[in-house]
């Protein structure tokens, strides 16, 4: 969603990804979305404009329960890389039925920190019309 208002760009993107439930040796992770929300941690800013990031669950209406991260990171540039881009980030995991080794991530991303708020409460509004077909 690149578009330019007033002189001034905004960007913002949603992807939605197929993940297997599994660590990297291979182990079976829970799909159940308390289970996932307590494995996420938390980014506490030590100071203004630090990244953050807060982890809670949402429901999904005719979807059910997910958990979610949502905040301000600093996202890899690419594996390997140190070099990060600061983004404004909202992941939901949602647990894909009837299976028990697969989640959907939908996951909102947008460089204008200045909106972040706002992105958050876009990219939530865009996860709610999330459905299974």
């Amino acid at each position: 969603m690149p578009r330019n208002f007033d002189g001034v760009p905004l960007s913002a993107a949603v992807t939605v990804s197929v993940l297997g439930a599994k660590n990297r040796q291979g182990t079976s992770l829970s799909t159940d979305p308390r289970v996932i929300a307590e494995s996420l941690r938390t980014i506490t800013p030590r100071r203004e404009g630090d990244a953050w990031r807060k982890v809670t669950t949402v429901e999904i209406p005719e979807v059910g329960p997910a958990a979610r991260t949502y905040g301000v990171e600093d996202v890899p540039v690419a594996q390997g890389d140190s070099r990060t881009l600061r983004m404004v980030l909202t992941q939901t995991y949602v647990p894909v039925p009837g299976t028990a080794d697969q989640v959907v991530l939908v996951s909102g991303a947008s460089p204008v920190l200045d909106l972040a708020e706002a992105f958050h409460d876009v990219f939530d509004a865009v996860t709610s019309t999330f459905r299974f077909v």
